[in-house]
């Protein structure tokens, strides 16, 4: 079993990645978990607790000699759009009262997968699509890295 223990300080750093391990959006905040990759290969995470892997980290072994990709696995999600921004809005504050993890654009909301948000949403007057997609959830005020 390979287990993986750091994060690569530098995701353009001059490493060969061995394979890409596809992680939801909830996977994704797991800092102690057993993967199974496509190939049968199994994954041991050991990363610092309250570590959210993002698109793109770069893992390495305890060994140091195997690195491996993270990449955000297409899931179940509904994408909120509207063309009155006050009603985006609502619906980011009706959400965020439900502690839903929510991916925040200038021009849409994504959420996970839930009949329920799907219909107070459509209650509220936007556009609601549900699609499979790379979910990208805000990480928090705490743990917010801000880049536009």
């Amino acid at each position: 079993m390979l287990t993986l223990t750091q994060r690569l300080s530098d995701a353009g750093a001059n490493v060969t990645v061995l394979f890409t391990l596809e992680l939801t959006a909830e996977e994704r905040t797991r800092s102690r978990y057993r993967f199974e990759t496509p190939e049968g290969q199994s994954l041991y995470l050991r990363l610092p607790r309250g570590t959210v892997l993002q698109d793109g980290d770069l893992l390495q072994s305890e060994s140091g000699d195997v690195v491996v990709r993270i990449a955000a696995k297409p899931e179940a999600v509904l994408t909120v759009q509207s063309q009155n921004l006050v009603d985006l809005l609502r619906s980011s504050y009706h959400l965020g009262n439900r502690h839903v993890q929510l991916e925040i654009t200038s021009n849409y909301l994504r959420l996970a997968d839930d009949p329920v948000l799907k219909a107070m949403l459509e209650k509220l007057g936007v556009e609601v699509r549900a699609e499979v997609l790379p979910f990208h959830p805000e990480m928090g005020a705490y743990g917010h890295s801000h880049v536009d």
